[in-house]
């Protein structure tokens, strides 16, 4: 069921769907939903067939250092959010809630672009893949890093770019950010975090400088990667990571995905652009709890649920 299906059932306002990136991946992620979803197993498959491979083989068995890789972590995301979308939907047939708008963190974007019936899920886990690799090949040419800082205010960390080089790769919450830039400028960055109050200053780890202009290697091909495929103005709005405003046509979709790669993710803004526009309960579908604890930091009058296997989804299905 695409959205424009979801959009002619129960008209239950209020529900944003929002889909997490990288980072959120664990060996076994999604393993009980195979075993119990037939929607979700058909995911897993198609995903498999899509990209000629066993995906999901590295999903469930590892190790984790082939699950790390940038190409494999960026598509098994995708497909364990999409499983658990296409679960709870198995579940709920004609009661699914009809979103306001949707959305996804970095990578999370992409998967909100087949819930949003702009791509197909065969092209979308591809077009994921590619992704992977050209922001492996960025960082290999100009290697850097990320740090995720807690406890400073916006005005803070735009100081501390300033003084040391790093850009804002994410911007999560109202005390939480993520920098990336070249690995000295990143430590140093670290440091004069510390040193200014930051309750706490953690190096990520990644394999290169993500949303930072590190990462304009990748640019061509991604556009080349556009181009190929068949796309579709989205059905629902999709609030744009880079704008923290909704796209609605494919124009719109192309020039935000391009732009991602080297652009910070304005996550706060787009919740709270969503709240605004009438968003009271997001629904994050992904293996960990990553989006739903950062938007009742950034609102907690709104609900937030985590969808990442069934107990959790019969859990949600029972409250609607």
């Amino acid at each position: 069921m695409s959205v424009e299906a979801i959009t002619n059932t129960q008209d239950n306002t209020g529900y944003s769907y929002v889909f997490p990136g990288q980072g959120s991946q664990a060996v076994g992620m999604g393993l009980e939903l195979f075993h119990t979803s037939a929607a979700a197993r058909e995911v897993f498959e198609e995903a498999d067939d899509s990209l000629g491979f066993s995906l999901s083989r590295v999903i469930f068995e590892g190790p984790s250092r082939d699950l790390q890789d940038t190409m494999n972590s960026q598509p098994a995301i995708m497909v364990v959010s999409i499983a658990c979308w296409r679960a709870w939907e198995e579940i709920l047939g004609s009661q699914y809630p009809r979103p306001v708008s949707v959305a996804g963190h970095s990578l999370g974007e992409y998967t909100s672009l087949v819930v949003a019936g702009v791509v197909s899920f065969r092209d979308g886990v591809k077009l994921v893949r590619e992704r992977g690799r050209l922001m492996h090949e960025a960082a290999e040419a100009r290697p850097g890093g990320m740090a995720a800082i807690i406890g400073l205010d916006e005005f803070a960390f735009e100081h501390i770019c300033a003084e040391t080089g790093v850009e804002l790769a994410n911007v999560n919450s109202d005390d939480q950010v993520v920098i990336s830039g070249d690995k000295i400028a990143v430590a140093r960055a670290m440091d004069l975090a510390a040193a200014r109050g930051a309750k706490k200053t953690v190096p990520l780890k990644v394999s290169g400088a993500f949303h930072s202009s590190l990462m304009g290697h990748a640019r061509e091909g991604l556009v080349a990667a556009l181009t190929e495929l068949e796309l579709r103005d989205p059905e629902v709005p999709i609030i744009a990571n880079s704008l923290a405003e909704p796209v609605t046509t494919v124009a719109q979709v192309r020039s935000e995905l391009v732009n991602g790669l080297c652009h910070c993710v304005q996550w706060k803004q787009s919740v709270r652009y969503m709240v605004d526009s009438g968003a009271s309960h997001f629904v994050e579908f992904g293996p960990a709890r990553v989006l739903s604890s950062l938007i009742k930091r950034i609102d907690r009058d709104v609900e937030a649920f985590t969808l990442s296997d069934p107990a959790s989804i019969r859990k949600l299905t029972q409250e609607i």
